[in-house]
């Protein structure tokens, strides 16, 4: 019985000296703030979209051209115009089709449709569809 209680007292996994324990905090508090300092110094992931616009002009008649130039003249930050077509839709009428990429927190869909229907005298209707 004597042998057991022995046993008892032994801590395999607890250290007998406060000071190494002290220490040891004192290091990882260290290295924790450190960390924090470098993390902060990261910049964030900034979320992006591919976006394919349908401008739908008025007639066959529309200047497709000078509708295009309108569209990419429309400048934001976090918006960066990319290619585009001219896509039959029927009766001799062509849809602009074009891509961009947009930064999700700078810019919205909503808004950039509304910009793009402000140029009434070219454009009849646009959709967006995200990639």
């Amino acid at each position: 019985a004597a042998a057991e209680e022995d046993d008892d007292d032994i801590d395999l996994f607890g250290s007998d000296d406060e000071e190494e324990d002290q220490e040891a905090a004192k290091v990882r508090e260290e290295r924790l703030r450190q960390y924090a300092e470098k993390k902060a110094k990261k910049p964030g992931l900034i979320a992006k979209s591919s976006i394919l616009l349908d401008v739908k002009p008025w007639d066959d008649e529309t200047d497709m051209a000078k509708m295009e130039e309108c569209v990419r003249s429309i400048q934001m930050d976090g918006l960066v115009w990319g290619a585009s077509k001219l896509v039959p839709v029927g009766y001799g009428i062509k849809k602009l089709q074009i891509q961009c990429v947009v930064e999700d927190d700078k810019v919205g869909t909503d808004i950039l449709e509304e910009e793009i229907t402000k140029f009434e005298d070219y454009v009849s209707l646009c959709d967006t569809h995200k990639c």
